[in-house]
């Protein structure tokens, strides 16, 4: 039986000395001023977002995000758009990034496409998320639509099921990847239009709303709702070609 701590103070501050932590996993947590000193082991791998990085005393975080804007250029295109020109060709690129992935997912069996890798959201589950995303940091809060969630989109890890509920998500879903591809495309082309028309006055404008209860009560710009987007795009689009080469090569192997 493994042992599962969720949203727990447990370890906070904590001191682990001289203990077996093979196969230890920590998933969607804060980890401010996290020390591993004098251990050994193979194949340890860390994953997420993390302002300074420092392995065996040496400060790895810029050649890190240089390596993965290299391989996936999106991220930078995301990261760093600041005029309505360069919102466009941040998304002209995500649309042609995901026309192309979407094609290589479409090659596999169904049952793939729900497959987890990893303990990785499955690719149909990132296209809900992506959906979500964009239902929150668009419809809701950039164009303010009356109903803007729908109901296959899937929220952040962690997300309280009774504040799914509230949105009209089902989380519990089990839909196919056309079924979420439909919802998720028309949302795509909402993005087409928005960024086609955008302007420097539009991207500096209030929004009248936050992207769901949920999120933290302060002030969203345009810009950074949009930003929001492109970088949710970007990110898991890196993951999911990272998953699709495994199921693609397992595929092979059957």
């Amino acid at each position: 039986m493994v042992s599962e701590y969720v949203q727990s103070d447990l370890f906070r501050g904590a001191r682990i000395h001289l203990c077996n932590l093979a196969g230890l996993e920590i998933r969607d947590c804060g980890v401010d001023g996290l020390k591993i000193v004098d251990c050994y082991g193979t194949d340890v791998y860390l994953g997420g977002f993390f302002e300074r990085l420092v392995v065996n005393d040496v400060d790895v975080t810029a050649y890190v995000e240089a390596e993965l804007d290299r391989r996936h250029p999106a991220r930078m295109l995301a990261r760093e758009a600041a005029s309505p020109e360069d919102y466009r060709g941040a998304w002209d690129a995500i649309e042609t990034l995901w026309d192309a992935t979407l094609e290589r997912a479409k090659l596999l069996p169904e049952a793939k496409l729900h497959e987890q890798v990893d303990g990785e959201w499955s690719l149909v589950e990132t296209q809900r998320h992506l959906l979500f995303a964009c239902d929150a940091w668009l419809g809701n809060a950039v164009l303010e639509e009356e109903a803007p969630y729908h109901p296959l989109g899937l929220p952040a890890g962690g997300t309280p099921p009774d504040a799914a509920a509230r949105l009209g998500l089902t989380l519990e879903a089990v839909p196919t990847l056309d079924e979420v591809l439909a919802p998720r495309l028309a949302r795509m082309a909402a993005m087409r239009r928005v960024v086609d028309g955008l302007t420097a006055a539009e991207l500096d404008r209030v929004c009248g709303r936050k992207p769901a209860d949920m999120y933290p009560d302060q002030e969203y710009v345009v810009r950074r709702c949009l930003r929001v987007v492109l970088k949710e795009e970007a990110e898991h689009h890196r993951y999911a070609v990272r998953d699709l080469a495994v199921l693609e090569g397992a595929s092979e192997l059957q």
